[in-house]
């Protein structure tokens, strides 16, 4: 029985590894797969129009996936579990999280003109398939590369801003092209330079949209006041682009 165990725990490295490391370890991977459970919770809310509801779903997701690589390198997961792949996991649940998901918001809410709903749709997952798939996606100093499909947060402001639907088919395609061009975007929760800093406007910047959902519909002080780190986003990740290209 106990032998049965080891094999079906994929205790196969040269370390010794405790019984509670491996459940750690599986219990992270775990976590990881329950943002999948969330995003099709988000699914269904989205089926029933429940639009607020959706958000809560797809931001508890983005939650997990902020903290779940923390853990996993903390426990050592990789050197616990050598063959079962994490990343590819924690693809697959991005993948359906912060591309299938939103995609399915923005083609239910009708956000953009009628007959560029079904196209908007099929230009977010085309190019983030394509993302997803790039080997340097993620680059080895921790940056994203091109732009990285945070297509849940798009449509957040879509919906919370109430822009009109032409500008935001043109924020989509603006946003699909960016997707091909090789700037570096900050990674936030894996940032080398200004760490600290970073750290500390994501999360007030979390903090604002949090608040920006709780007051919904009497949000907007607080999604305007969001946008400062939308900008700043933006304007960090350029330079600090042009920066190691010149370097």
């Amino acid at each position: 029985m106990r032998a049965w165990i080891k094999v079906d725990l994929y205790m196969t490295s040269n370390k010794n590894f405790s019984c509670i490391q491996y459940i750690l370890a599986w219990s992270i991977h775990l976590f990881t797969a329950l943002g999948a459970v969330f995003g099709f919770l988000a699914i269904i809310a989205i089926g029933r129009h429940d639009w607020l509801l959706a958000f809560i779903w797809m931001a508890v997701s983005v939650f997990i996936d902020s903290v779940d690589g923390v853990l996993a390198r903390a426990c050592k997961v990789k050197d616990v579990l050598p063959n079962f792949d994490g990343a590819l996991l924690d693809n697959i649940v991005d993948y359906f999280t912060y591309v299938i998901v939103p995609a399915s918001f923005l083609y239910e809410t009708h956000s953009v003109p009628y007959k560029l709903n079904l196209i908007s749709s099929i230009l977010i997952t085309l190019s983030s398939a394509y993302q997803f798939c790039q080997a340097d996606a993620k680059t080895e100093d921790h940056w994203f590369k091109g732009f990285p499909s945070y297509w849940n947060i798009v449509v957040l402001y879509i919906f919370l801003l109430g822009l009109p639907k032409e500008l935001n088919f043109i924020i989509i395609l603006v946003l699909t092209i960016l997707v091909f061009v090789p700037i570096r975007y900050l990674y936030p929760s894996r940032a080398v330079q200004h760490r600290l800093v970073n750290l500390i406007l994501v999360f007030i910047w979390g903090f604002l949209i949090v608040l920006s959902l709780y007051t919904y519909p009497n949000h907007y002080t607080y999604i305007y006041l969001s946008l400062i780190y939308v900008l700043y986003y933006f304007v960090y990740s350029i330079y600090c682009t042009l920066k190691l290209n010149k370097g």
